[in-house]
């Protein structure tokens, strides 16, 4: 994307596209966002996700001046949604999926597919069709997708409730196996868990996000 306000921001891997330089798809009416102060904003070991996904995320206090306002979300907007997502996860593992989820949507900014990027590809971990189709499926049936366009299938998961859900949905059921190593919250389960998105190594911008999350998870 070689937008002015992002172009220091990085897409590669299997789940996201990589070097991206403009929308393809239009946006659908997105979901109300959460008012400031909602409950239930907390890792499941106490950690104010609030806080730390704005300390992962260096944007993330405020839309002002986002290019796709009705995408963004702020830290405090998206941290209940977050929070219900990582329930079930380990310090270490919400921390791998914040910190992917702030590199691949601009922090929080958009969350639909950019040219050249392929149809149907978003969400905030910004995955491709196929495990959004996965991901959706999982979600509502194969009823509810089996021949839907890319797109209209993307639509299905772009709201809020599940938007922010899909990081960890992408860990646990495409990468099972690295979550015990991301549970130590070691940067040798960061490489892991890249190495299964589709990227080999995770240097520059990839790396200071995780550095900022294990910061901000008491990692």
């Amino acid at each position: 994307m070689h937008f002015q306000l992002l172009s220091a921001l990085f897409f590669s891997g299997l789940a996201v596209a990589g070097p991206v330089a403009c929308r393809q798809a239009p946006t659908p009416t997105p979901s109300a966002a959460p008012p400031a102060g909602s409950a239930g904003t907390t890792s499941s070991s106490g950690v104010d996700l609030a806080k730390a996904i704005a300390a992962v995320m260096p944007s993330a206090n405020s839309c002002s001046g986002a290019d796709f306002p009705d995408e963004c979300r702020t830290a405090e907007q998206a941290a209940p949604f977050i929070s219900k997502a990582c329930a079930d996860l380990s310090n270490g593992e919400c921390a791998a999926t914040v910190a992917v989820m702030g590199l691949e949507s601009g922090d929080l900014k958009f969350k639909h597919n950019v040219s050249p990027g392929r149809p149907g590809q978003g969400t905030a971990n910004m995955m491709q069709i196929d495990f959004i189709t996965k991901y959706a499926t999982d979600l509502f049936g194969a009823g509810k997708v089996s021949g839907k366009a890319p797109n209209d299938i993307l639509a299905l998961v772009t709201p809020d409730a599940t938007n922010f859900g899909s990081a960890a949905w992408f860990l646990k059921t495409q990468c099972p196996n690295v979550r015990d190593t991301l549970k130590a919250g070691t940067d040798q389960g960061w490489l892991a868990f890249n190495e299964c998105i589709g990227v080999s190594g995770a240097s520059g911008d990839r790396m200071a996000y995780w550095t900022r999350a294990k910061q901000a998870f008491n990692l």
